[in-house]
């Protein structure tokens, strides 16, 4: 899907909202997805079965990449809730190096254009998933490069994606838990090609869409009803946001949460167990597909992480979008609600549902995207 004069900026009102800024004419918008594969669902994917790959154990091994966050950041970290809980930053980066110069030019930096934080609960019974605007201004800790090792000082009014293009996967994760009081148990990032191979291994998405979608940018057409979505449409969707909801990221990640959903259900459906070839597939092009924590770095860890996962069904999971309002200063980026914010942060801490008090007032909670599908 590589870029399409389409993609070039196009001012309208609603680009004065969250992750929809102006720009100067001719300046190329960053394409971003939603490369939200749910840690679990992920990780299950890659696994499902797992003794059963034993005689592919060092091949599938072998795709991993992985990071070492607990070396990077040392001992400067909130402190490990060990209550059996989990807490995973899931990340899609918009890099177009190697497989991914298909969507574009790499101009050498990445950064991360969805962020999830998936909680599961003690009992591995439900999960929440906040979503962080990639636009949200915070207080951005110091940080190290991952690619020069050179110390990054810390920046307020930081847009929150600016710290895995600055700093990595570390700084991301020392962001996040910056900002939540929490530590990241693990850590998950997938890019555009693992994406789209992911989804036509899994011989593509079924969604019901309840209105029309027709937008030019992600090359994306769909009239009211049911479609079963390969790879690239499905990247289309989850970028799609001009012709959906208020046209603002916001309406973009109420749209990605509902695939998710969508993703969910499907991957239970999947029958993998039925088809050895198909199983094999899976677990090949998802273990290529992603970056995890050093602790998630082998097919035995994931697949211990994902025995502890896969009783969970979609009705199990609560989405939620960071509490934000739009920045008097700047209509185009979204600040934390503050005092919401903590009960969100407080509810995973505690190993509690969020509030549905607590998202009631959002920007991130307004609009109709999310109802786009069924």
């Amino acid at each position: 899907m590589p870029d399409h004069p389409s993609d070039i900026s196009r001012t309208s009102p609603r680009r004065a909202r969250a992750g929809g800024r102006r720009r100067k004419r001719g300046e190329r918008r960053p394409r971003r997805t939603a490369l939200i594969v749910s840690a679990w669902v992920l990780a299950a994917a890659a696994v499902l079965g797992g003794a059963g790959f034993g005689y592919l154990y060092f091949q599938l091994n072998g795709n991993l990449s992985s990071v070492d966050i607990d070396a990077k950041l040392g001992g400067d970290r909130p402190d490990d809730a060990d209550d059996g809980s989990q807490d995973v930053l899931v990340l899609g980066s918009d890099s177009r190096s190697g497989a991914n110069g298909a969507y574009g030019a790499d101009e050498g930096a990445a950064r991360a254009d969805t962020a999830m934080v998936v909680h599961v609960d003690k009992g591995r019974t439900s999960a929440s998933v906040v979503s962080i605007p990639r636009d949200t201004l915070v207080e951005r800790p110091a940080c190290t490069s991952d690619t020069t090792g050179d110390p990054v000082a810390a920046e307020r009014r930081a847009m929150f994606n600016t710290a895995y293009e600055v700093g990595g996967p570390a700084c991301a994760v020392k962001t996040v838990e910056s900002m939540s009081g929490i530590r990241m148990d693990h850590y998950v990032e997938v890019d555009f090609d693992g994406f789209t191979r992911l989804i036509d291994e899994l011989g593509g998405v079924e969604i019901t869409t309840a209105s029309a979608i027709h937008d030019a940018n992600s090359r994306l057409d769909l009239e009211p009803g049911t479609h079963t979505l390969d790879g690239k449409q499905s990247l289309g969707l989850v970028r799609t946001r001009e012709s959906v909801g208020d046209g603002s990221d916001l309406g973009r990640i109420q749209l990605q949460q509902a695939f998710v959903k969508a993703l969910m259900r499907q991957t239970k459906d999947v029958g993998l167990f039925s088809s050895p070839k198909k199983l094999y597939g899976l677990a090949d092009s998802a273990t290529r597909a992603v970056t995890t924590d050093a602790g998630l770095a082998s097919v035995s860890r994931l697949t211990a992480f994902a025995n502890g996962l896969k009783g969970l069904d979609a009705a199990d999971v609560r989405m939620v979008t960071l509490p934000v309002e739009y920045d008097p200063a700047d209509p185009n980026r979204v600040l934390p609600q503050e005092k919401a914010a903590r009960q969100v942060w407080a509810a995973l801490r505690n190993d509690r549902p969020v509030p549905a008090s607590a998202t009631e007032d959002s920007a991130g909670d307004k609009g109709d995207a999310g109802n786009i599908l069924r």
